[in-house]
């Protein structure tokens, strides 16, 4: 009967052994999610992949709308009054403008009034009066005016939205993939459960049978009871836990904005670090202060930046006095060049400037503090980028040198339960220390589980630190 026993215990071995194996058999079973196909997912069909494109086209949208500052413009101004068979007034006034880069406008013109009560500074030939000059600044508004500084915002909040952009899909994948280790492991932890359920179940059908031919002590059937319910009750957590893990991954899962849901039959593989950092572009990187200085979130900032200076200096320029400057000339016949000259024209000046500029003075000083803000918040973001890096770096290094220490002490409790059997066998040892000895080896395995998947979402914080897009 010993040999009976001996023999179902091995052959619980052999059981727990495949089960593990298992794993990696599963790689090639056709149900199987791989990571690099959960991220080409994630990548193409993700709404808020298309909500960052969408932060592109906004960038695009406000640029065109600050180059729309400097489109020609076309006016027509027409006002006429009739009373009692008395015409008052007929006024036309249409005008021809082109905006340019210093606040010169280039226009022409074309009057034509007529009326009994008309006011004599109108005045024109009966054929109408025709008009061709330029007005501009000379201190406020000439080196910076409002459509410069919305134009030059424009194309810095253009970039500032690109790296926006890029900022939002590098977290996108970075959750993404963290969604995807916390499935696997309790994937795997799932199947270590499994595992250790079939030898539980197993060592409880030999002791069974052992103590029915009176070798062993009805309590061994008891205590191989409890191990394996307990076991079970493990077992259910795991299977709890993996499923939950799951529905969290396919948070991420869409197609065709429909969102999809992992099924319970679908399986998570786990990668290896090569895949990973493959996968995430981190493969070969090796100087990494370039690619803090174009992380997204300091490009973003120093966009941020430049569009304060703009706002920095037409605050500055508006301390100036307003002199705007007006000079048109005038002639009847529109198609003969030769009849513009200096003796006929119309000119204006226009001095204004405020006498204590204290609403232009606080502007400026806001805009400063402003500036000065975002400068602060640059060079906080920068270090805690360059730590970051730092840290995660330091991170990765301390992990593999764990999970080879964890490989060393999962081999070395699987030889203690083993030995721990034989001498079970022989009558020297006890259930009692079997299961001690196997809820350690549990135990190891776990943990080796969670290293691993810390490494690899060491590795997916690295990407995420260095602000990569793929």
């Amino acid at each position: 009967m010993k040999k009976h026993f001996r023999g179902l215990l091995i052959i619980g071995l052999v059981v727990f052994v495949n089960t593990l194996a298992a794993q990696v058999n599963d790689g090639i079973a056709s149900n199987m999610l791989t990571f690099e196909e959960y991220l080409a997912y994630v990548k193409k069909y993700h709404p808020l992949i298309k909500q960052a494109n969408l932060t592109l086209n906004i960038g695009e949208a406000n640029l065109l709308r600050a180059r729309g500052g400097f489109d020609p413009k076309i006016e027509v101004d027409y006002d006429r009054k009739k009373f009692k068979q008395i015409e008052y007034y007929d006024q036309l006034n249409t005008t021809f403008k082109i905006p340019t880069w210093y606040g010169i406008e280039f226009k022409a013109n074309f009057e034509e009034n007529s009326g009994e009560f008309l006011n004599p500074n109108l005045s024109v030939p009966d054929d109408g009066l025709y008009s061709a000059g330029v007005s501009f600044s000379l201190a406020r508004g000439f080196l910076i005016n409002e459509r410069m500084a919305s134009l030059k915002k424009a194309r810095f909040f253009r970039n500032q939205t690109k790296a926006d952009r890029n900022l939002l899909v590098n977290n996108l994948i970075f959750e993404a993939s963290k969604a995807y280790f916390q499935w696997t492991e309790a994937y795997n932890e799932e199947q270590i459960y499994i595992a250790f359920l079939n030898n539980a179940s197993t060592r409880l059908e030999a002791v069974q049978k052992s103590v029915d031919a009176g070798d062993k002590p009805e309590i061994d059937i008891t205590e191989a009871r409890i191990a394996y319910q307990n076991r079970i009750l493990s077992l259910e957590a795991a299977t709890l836990k993996k499923r939950k893990a799951a529905l969290e991954a396919s948070n991420f899962l869409w197609l065709n904005d429909i969102p999809l849901e992992i099924e319970e039959n679908i399986i998570p593989e786990l990668p290896t670090e090569v895949i990973v950092r493959n996968s995430l572009f981190l493969e070969g990187i090796t100087d990494t202060l370039a690619l803090q200085q174009n992380h997204p979130k300091l490009q973003s900032l120093d966009a941020k930046i430049k569009g304060l200076k703009v706002e920095q200096k037409l605050k500055r320029n508006k301390l100036l006095p307003r002199i705007d400057l007006q000079y048109n000339f005038l002639t009847e016949q529109y198609d003969q060049l030769s009849s513009l000259n200096t003796a006929n024209y119309k000119s204006a000046v226009n001095i204004s400037f405020p006498l204590f500029l204290r609403k232009e003075r606080g502007n400026l000083k806001l805009a400063n503090y402003k500036l000065q803000d975002a400068r602060f918040e640059r060079m906080s973001e920068s270090l805690k980028i360059q730590n970051k890096i730092t840290a995660v770096n330091t991170e990765i290094r301390s992990l593999n040198e764990q999970n080879q220490l964890i490989e060393e002490i999962v081999s070395d409790y699987e030889k203690l339960v083993l030995a721990e059997e034989r001498k079970f066998f022989l009558g020297e040892s006890s259930l009692f220390l079997i299961n001690s000895r196997e809820q350690k080896l549990i135990d190891s395995r776990l943990k080796a589980n969670k290293l691993s998947i810390k490494l690899l979402q060491a590795n997916t914080s690295l990407y995420n630190s260095l602000g990569l897009v793929n």
